[in-house]
């Protein structure tokens, strides 16, 4: 089975057709989606349409939580609570009503996928350490689990050879097979903040257990115009040409 996992896609619709069609010409079987889906960005509505038509799964982010109104924004930035309010009125109450019922992880055969962490997703935690992977490889039931929420591409692997240990690596590509359990952050689709702009894209050969980070070019200025139309704050548009 060959899947295609998406990080926070935050509302950039052109980031997300292009990752999708680079998704297809490799050929993936199915596309899955680590959340925070809408959020900062101007395209909420089409982008929403776009996973419900292509029968997405996708698991509820803290943006999709805090959009819904199932999250206090309290600790949001300025920014961030700005983009929220702002999507709350762009969407039709069908809209929310389905980001309210997004559940916190997503089970496959051979992966699993949450936001944050495996462990407690509600309370989406940051996992920047392996010590923060602790209890999320403790407790995920599959080898493999996807997450995203930092919008910084890393693996945290405890190899079968020493599965008291754990360590990470940013390395693109990454042969599983040794792997006891991984906890994988896919990057970010819509809002990259490893100083790439480009489009995040992952890929996993379960069959093979192989994994693959590649990046996607999109049209940046476009999308940022979109955000600027909309009246949505600048910096949300510069940091697309950053990938901050």
């Amino acid at each position: 089975m060959r899947y295609a996992i998406l990080g926070d896609i935050h509302a950039n619709l052109l980031a997300l057709e292009a990752v999708l069609k680079a998704a297809k010409l490799r050929g993936v079987d199915q596309v899955l989606s680590v959340g925070d889906v809408v959020g900062y960005g101007a395209a909420s509505r089409e982008v929403l349409d776009v996973l419900r038509d292509e029968e997405i799964p996708v698991v509820m982010g803290n943006h999709d939580a805090a959009i819904a109104g199932d999250l206090d924004t309290t600790f949001f930035n300025p920014m961030a609570k700005e983009a929220v309010l702002w999507t709350q009125g762009q969407l039709t109450e069908g809209d929310l009503d389905w980001l309210h019922e997004l559940p916190m992880l997503h089970h496959r055969e051979d992966c699993s996928v949450a936001h944050g962490s495996y462990a407690e997703p509600e309370l989406y935690k940051y996992i920047q350490s392996t010590e923060d992977a602790e209890p999320s490889l403790d407790l995920q039931p599959q080898k493999v689990c996807f997450v995203g929420h930092t919008h910084v591409p890393v693996a945290i692997l405890r190899m079968s050879d020493n599965p008291e240990r754990s360590f990470y690596t940013m390395d693109t590509q990454i042969d599983l097979s040794g792997v006891d359990k991984a906890l994988i952050n896919v990057g970010s689709v819509g809002q990259p903040r490893d100083e790439d702009p480009r489009a995040a894209l992952a890929i996993y050969d379960s069959s093979k257990q192989e994994y693959e980070l590649i990046r996607v070019e999109y049209d940046i200025k476009l999308e940022s115009k979109r955000i600027l139309t909309a009246g949505l704050p600048k910096m949300l548009a510069d940091r697309l040409f950053l990938g901050v």
